[in-house]
């Protein structure tokens, strides 16, 4: 015999709540519509469901079994409910971001963090690239977002949102002896090793750029291909100097450990922004992490900017 679903959590409702009234409130029904339920279910089983004259209701044995699997019902179409308004309010779900590798761990990584504090069950799926790979995820749906800086932008399938001047910097040691100097001359770089940035990066390009702008084509290069800590770290114990964005240093500044020479390097006019397929669908997770991070960037980009205000960079 099948027997409909509805009934069974009908009846279920009306045994937890202890009367027909209650369980239809429950369920967000009228008690007739409820009573008819039962009614018709006891006619069909040929049982009786409840035991006669007693007040508050008391299921048969019969009655208690059926509506234990309504019960199971009843929960599971709960949990399937509040599965669609967490999915529709961005609370579940899951964000593919990808990005450059020294700018997703200096500030990316602590924005997921703080995101996941409001949102713990939103799956953050994060890797690496630079523009060109970045790119063709994007397009081959690898990726639902990247945090990359951008000058200029191949196609016009692609739409870019800025969140943050894409400014590189040297980076130092806070007593490095440059610091020290009462006139820092940009050619003075070249007497310090050099942390080598990562291969095919827009740092990598910039460094070149800085140390062309000053004649030469190389420099003492100790170190090479390490990661944004490794390099922080090999910073803080030499008087090595190697290429950062600003605001991955910016970021630090409260270790009061690395810091930027007063120096401008020489790149394109470039952005840091969130890089995605234009016209794209997106989940709600997306979006709300997309919101978050724009957030993020907005009041990091206005610290930044009075701190820059306040130096007198060297050209």
């Amino acid at each position: 015999m099948k027997l409909d679903e509805r009934h069974l959590i009908q009846l279920a409702a009306v045994v937890n709540a202890g009367g027909v009234s209650e369980g239809a409130e429950l369920l967000g029904m009228t008690q007739p519509a409820v009573s008819r339920t039962l009614a018709i279910l006891e006619k069909r089983l040929g049982e009786a469901l409840f035991v006669k004259g007693r007040r508050p209701l008391r299921p048969t044995p019969f009655g208690r079994a059926l509506a234990d699997h309504g019960q199971a019902m009843l929960l599971s179409s709960r949990k399937a409910s509040e599965l669609v308004d967490n999915f529709r309010e961005g609370r579940t779900g899951a964000v593919r971001v990808a990005g450059t590798q020294f700018f997703m761990d200096g500030l990316v990584s602590n924005l997921i963090a703080d995101f996941h504090v409001a949102r713990p069950d939103v799956r953050v799926i994060q890797s690496y690239g630079y523009m060109e790979e970045l790119q063709s995820a994007i397009r081959a749906d690898r990726v639902d977002l990247a945090i990359c800086p951008v000058d200029v932008l191949d196609g016009d399938d692609l739409e870019f949102r800025s969140i943050l001047p894409g400014r590189n910097v040297v980076a130092c040691r806070v007593t490095h002896p440059l610091l020290m100097k009462r006139k820092l001359r940009g050619s003075e770089v070249l007497d310090y090793p050099w942390i080598a940035p990562p291969l095919n990066s827009p740092l990598q390009a910039d460094m070149r750029a800085l140390l062309l702008s000053f004649g030469s084509t190389g420099v003492s290069v100790p170190y090479v291909g390490g990661s944004l800590a490794s390099a922080i770290n090999y910073l803080k114990r030499t008087d090595a100097l190697t290429i950062l964005p600003h605001g991955v240093v910016f970021a630090y500044r409260k270790e009061r450990e690395i810091t930027a020479l007063p120096l401008r390097v020489p790149h394109p006019e470039r952005a840091l922004g969130i890089l995605k397929l234009a016209g794209s669908p997106q989940s709600p997770a997306i979006a709300a992490f997309t919101d978050f991070i724009i957030k993020g960037f907005g009041s990091l980009a206005d610290l930044i900017k009075r701190h820059e205000q306040s130096v007198v960079w060297k050209a």
